[in-house]
């Protein structure tokens, strides 16, 4: 997926970022979402489809990617009411290694 440079996808991923943060802190009642950090959201170039990036304190896990899917289609609802946008992306989450590899590249350095 070629993520969008447009400046409406930009603003749209940023507020998809941080609603979606707070929805899971404030609103989402499953505990294996507690401590969950959204730290990106890149969108395609029809803006259809969100790639959530997310981190968490005990590491990937296949139980927390099985809790984000579950709550997928709830994040999503919540998202169109609060946000008030006509059409929500479809939300694919993905780890982030990014903070991971500035770790371990600055160790080899």
């Amino acid at each position: 997926m070629q993520p969008a440079t447009s400046r409406r996808a930009t603003r749209m991923a940023d507020s998809i970022m941080r609603e979606l943060g707070r929805i899971i802190v404030e609103e989402a009642r499953d505990p294996r979402l507690n401590l969950v950090t959204i730290t990106g959201v890149l969108m395609n170039k029809d803006l259809s489809i969100a790639r959530v990036m997310y981190t968490h304190i005990q590491g990937p896990s296949p139980e927390l990617e099985k809790a984000l899917g579950s709550a997928r289609g709830f994040l999503r609802s919540s998202l169109g009411q609060n946000l008030k946008m006509r059409y929500v992306p479809e939300l694919r989450f993905e780890w982030d290694t990014y903070l991971q590899e500035m770790v371990y590249d600055s160790r080899s350095q």
